[in-house]
């Protein structure tokens, strides 16, 4: 089997085949990003640049993402079920499921194969390009993330989570409330968007949101009307803005104004009053544990290497008693933006 190494700065190191997941250094030929978040891209910009022998590898959309980003290197688009082939591995990238572009990497060799999920999502958020897996393929080795890695998280479908926000949002606004959302502005902002376009009022999204929007359009998911956010005409409008953006005066002249905190962690009643939540709406686009399990089984893999997880042992040793090798790679957890 390919050995698989944690890097000693970021990221996941296939040493036999000279490749990077997620990866920041240089002494690699190859680095794939699975997706846009900053968590996944490369930060050691400065060691990769000039070095012409290394390609850096991100599907079309991932690519576009990157670049309003900030990153400057150049990328290898590399769109979904096209198969790259060096002397030495074959690479195909498989939608994930987890925001627009997001990708699993599944590398074939001669000495086996590996599938990288970095974070993945089924059943796949609607603002994505769904989730697929390799079709008639033994993997060898699994590398799958566990950020909701215990079994106190299970999520409700996605028609019933596009059902809270409806309710939500009408609700707030029949009220004469201003409902603002809170989320990532790369992936849950567009997310919600999404899942609300039907909604006639216009939608507001936090500035460093709103150019990444562009790219969500451009192909092809729809966000409805849509503008930059506006302090002068915010008031009765669907606003959009991470947690950081109230901290910074998101909306903070705004009286009568109702606030639904969005995503997995909304799990926690704690973060009502971090947050200053009315409503706790568990919008992931991540794996639940009944997923991550689930998926698991279906694979059937020699070794699975779980990442990112609270705590290890719990959803290692339900793998286990179901008999896969399975075993912990302690990367740095970190929530997403």
């Amino acid at each position: 089997m390919l050995k698989v190494k944690k890097a000693r700065y970021h990221g996941i190191k296939l040493p036999e085949l000279s490749i990077g997941l997620d990866y920041s250094d240089a002494d690699v030929q190859h680095i794939f990003v699975s997706h846009a978040h900053t968590d996944h891209i490369p930060r050691n910009r400065k060691s990769l640049q000039g070095h012409t022998s290394l390609a850096i590898y991100a599907t079309p959309p991932t690519a576009a993402l990157m670049r309003l980003r900030g990153f400057k290197e150049d990328i290898v688009e590399l769109p979904f079920f096209e198969t790259l082939t060096t002397d030495l591995f074959a690479m195909t990238l498989y939608p994930a499921g987890h925001i627009l572009g997001s990708a699993m990497a599944f590398i074939e060799s001669g000495v086996g194969n590996i599938l990288y999920t970095g974070d993945c999502k089924t059943p796949a958020s609607p603002a994505t390009e769904g989730f697929e897996l390799p079709k008639d393929r033994q993997v060898d080795q699994l590398i799958i993330e566990a950020t909701f890695g215990l079994p106190i998280y299970q999520w409700k479908s996605n028609e019933e989570l596009q059902s809270d926000l409806m309710s939500f949002a009408r609700k707030a606004l029949d009220e004469g409330y201003t409902p603002i959302f809170l989320g990532y502005n790369l992936g849950k902002a567009q997310e919600m968007m999404h899942m609300l376009s039907e909604l006639p009022e216009t939608k507001q999204i936090h500035g460093a949101g709103y150019p990444l929007c562009a790219v969500y359009e451009e192909f092809g998911i729809d966000l409805g009307a849509y503008e930059r956010y506006n302090r002068a005409s915010s008031e009765g409008c669907l606003l959009f803005t991470p947690n950081s953006g109230l901290e910074s005066g998101f909306a903070s002249h705004i009286k009568k104004k109702k606030i639904a905190y969005c995503s997995g962690w909304a799990s926690h009643e704690a973060r009502r009053t971090q947050t200053q939540a009315h409503a706790l709406i568990p919008l992931s686009d991540h794996l639940d544990y009944f997923e991550l399990i689930n998926l698991c089984e279906y694979l059937q893999p020699k070794r699975t290497y779980i990442t990112h997880t609270p705590d290890p042992k719990v959803v290692l040793h339900d793998l286990q008693q179901r008999g896969h090798d399975a075993v912990y790679l302690d990367m740095m957890y970190e929530e997403l933006e």
